[in-house]
């Protein structure tokens, strides 16, 4: 798969450079320092994926994406996370901060990937949502672009869920049974028909009335595991 990598910064084209040679299937073509740059090559060379920064001098990456008629797969490389939702709407593969993660880079390319091959009958299910993942947040005109690691908490409010991280609770239109099909239940676990919490951030545990528990997690939120969950939780915190 033909690449082009576009980004003003040398470091950073080298940076990536690095990182692509663990890929063979990923054939570096060209690099290019700003849009114009990029326009010509992708012209010339036809590549199948873009490495594309962002902000660039003259002309930014959604100004180089909006003058193809031909688009090819976008990977956004950006050490921004404000242009995550505009970056989006762009269909975009994925979206990596720089420092590039080793890791990131590997699910975008496995997306990547995954994409490019005919699906199979019974194929397995798509990848579940772990710790190292990213997810786009909107409530109003406010929009976060969080790792999951850092989300404490998921609290079922209605046809909405509030999400707990940093000093942050924005609430999202979407059910939590939904919620937990797509989360990896190694690292989130479903307390309650109101809650999943993150295992990572469990500080204590307590008997609660009825055969339940009451669940601490860093920085003081409580969260009541139901008598049903509460052997199951047992099982997976012990050794």
């Amino acid at each position: 798969m033909k690449a082009l990598i576009i980004d003003d910064e040398r470091l950073a084209r080298k940076e990536l450079t690095n990182l692509l040679q663990e890929y063979p299937e990923i054939d570096i073509v060209g690099e290019a320092v700003n849009a114009e740059d990029a326009l010509e090559k992708i012209n010339s060379l036809k590549p199948d994926l873009l490495f594309l920064d962002i902000q660039m001098p003259e002309k930014t990456g959604f100004e180089l994406l909006e003058s193809l008629d031909n688009v090819p797969e976008v990977i956004f490389t950006t050490a921004y996370d404000e242009y995550a939702l505009k970056a989006f709407d762009f269909n975009a593969l994925d979206y990596l901060l720089k420092p590039i993660e080793p890791d990131r880079l590997k699910d975008a390319l496995n997306k990547l990937l995954k994409r490019a091959q005919p699906e199979e009958v019974g194929e397995v299910e798509d990848k579940k949502l772990g710790p190292n993942d990213r997810v786009f947040v909107k409530d109003g005109d406010k929009c976060w672009f969080v790792k999951l690691e850092n989300i404490r908490l998921f609290e079922s409010d209605g046809n909405y869920i509030k999400i707990y991280f940093d000093n942050f609770k924005p609430m999202i239109h979407k059910s939590l049974n939904a919620l937990d099909e797509r989360l990896d239940d190694r690292s989130f676990f479903r307390a309650s028909r109101k809650h999943i919490i993150n295992l990572t951030w469990v500080e204590s545990i307590e008997s609660w009335f009825n055969g339940g528990l009451m669940v601490v997690l860093r920085g003081g939120d409580k969260v009541e595991v139901s008598r049903r969950q509460a052997a199951r939780f047992k099982e997976m915190m012990s050794l």
